[in-house]
């Protein structure tokens, strides 16, 4: 698979790129969403144990990485695909667009309310330890 094949995908099937728009956009570390909040709390736990030279290795890896998924987007919304190029089947499985869905809403509630969840995480941890 490349980056060619995904290429007008946001206009030939909106239903499946929006949630892999969001996703790519999480992997990145992009706010409100549960990737950025994910990354934040690793890079300052990093930095409070004293591995400032690791939160930053991280920062530079994140900056690198994010241009890979930004490009993702660029393809999916801004590329026409190649003449002639193979066009995907739409879904017709319900079950597949519900867990598309799901994931998706998840996402973006985990990156606007994350308090409940790093709550419920760090009374976890701490019951282990």
């Amino acid at each position: 698979m490349s980056y060619e094949d995904l290429a007008g995908l946001g206009r030939r099937h909106p239903a499946a790129a929006l949630p892999l728009a969001l996703f790519c956009v999480s992997l990145a570390g992009i706010p409100p969403t549960a990737g950025f909040f994910g990354k934040l709390y690793i890079f300052r736990a990093a930095i409070e144990g004293g591995f400032t030279w690791l939160a930053v290795l991280g920062l530079l890896n994140s900056a690198l990485a994010a241009y890979y998924y930004l490009r993702v987007l660029v393809y999916l919304y801004m590329r026409e695909p190649a003449p002639g190029a193979p066009q995907a089947i739409p879904m017709k499985s319900g079950y597949v667009t519900a867990a598309l869905v799901l994931s998706a809403a998840l996402l973006l509630y985990f990156g606007i309310f994350p308090t409940r969840s790093l709550e419920m995480a760090i009374s976890a941890a701490l019951s282990l330890g």
